[in-house]
């Protein structure tokens, strides 16, 4: 039997949604999506603060505070005995009569939560995969975690029908982030990526790659750069919550310098494993 957190509850997973729920009918709603490895939900109180973010700046009224969604998402995990996957949790505006506008009087919030099973992707974090390149057709507001999803669907789609990980979005000449997860590259042993603004979401794996680049002193610029600098850059990789870091050997059908995973990419990998494994150890010490 598997649970999921209906507002404050942990209950049977339904197979039943309000026809009327604006997530559901505008993707009016905000989420948010949690590693558990080993049974410990990783980086969690970053995921809670970035959801706090979203929902304000949607004007969104979060039904609970951020401590007692951590104690239901905790407890939704032990219940359904999670050991490697994801915990899902959205919330949305509600559900009321279909009009764009935000509805009048006081309407609750509908939160929702989840787990999955998913094992890590330790082969291709190791051995690479490849990207295929796609215009950034999304909205302006991409540092909202919200459930506007479309055009990364349909950029991911693309780059399964090309056989390749990831899709790199790029709006005009400039690389953004990709369809479900943030975008590096490294040049001359120094790590790029986008800033942290409008344009992009800001990774939680990303926050912690850029941590763990400073307490290893490797070389971060957080600055724009374009298509053609990607191609001909040193090292290429992705981050997000459960893929981790994966190194990218080839887009489109350009090779990325000798189509092998790089030695910084590599550091990194290393680095992020370790921080993994040393929470791993305290929490079943």
């Amino acid at each position: 039997m598997s649970y999921m957190l209906f507002n404050n509850e942990i209950v049977e997973r339904s197979k039943c949604v309000d026809i009327e729920d604006r997530g559901y009918q505008f993707g009016d709603g905000v989420y948010e999506v949690v590693g558990v490895y080993s049974g410990e939900p990783m980086l969690m109180d970053e995921h809670l603060q970035r959801l706090e973010r979203s929902a304000k700046e949607i004007q969104l009224n979060l039904p609970y505070t951020m401590p007692e969604l951590k104690r239901q998402l905790t407890q939704l995990a032990a219940q359904n005995q999670l050991e490697e996957g994801i915990i899902y949790l959205q919330v949305s505006r509600g559900a009321s009569p279909r009009w764009h506008e935000f509805p009048e009087g006081n309407i609750p919030a509908v939160t929702v939560a989840y787990t999955r099973e998913e094992e890590r992707m330790t082969d291709i974090e190791d051995n690479g995969g490849t990207a295929v390149l796609t215009e950034d057709m999304r909205w302006l507001r991409c540092d909202i975690k919200s459930l506007n999803l479309l055009p990364n669907v349909m950029a991911k789609q693309k780059a399964v029908e090309n056989n390749a990980v990831e899709a790199i979005l790029h709006r005009g000449d400039t690389v953004t982030e990709a369809s479900a997860s943030n975008v590096f590259m490294v040049k001359n042993d120094k790590v790029y990526t986008h800033p942290a603004n409008n344009y992009i979401l800001n990774g939680i794996t990303r926050q912690k790659i850029l941590e763990l680049c400073g307490e290893h002193t490797i070389p971060v610029v957080e600055e724009t750069f374009t298509v053609k600098q990607l191609l001909e850059a040193d090292e290429v990789f992705v981050s997000a919550t459960k893929s981790d870091i994966i190194p990218i050997l080839k887009v489109d059908d350009h090779t990325i310098a000798d189509g092998t995973p790089g030695k910084i990419t590599h550091q990194i990998l290393k680095h992020f494993r370790m921080f993994i494994s040393q929470i791993e150890k305290n929490v079943h010490s």
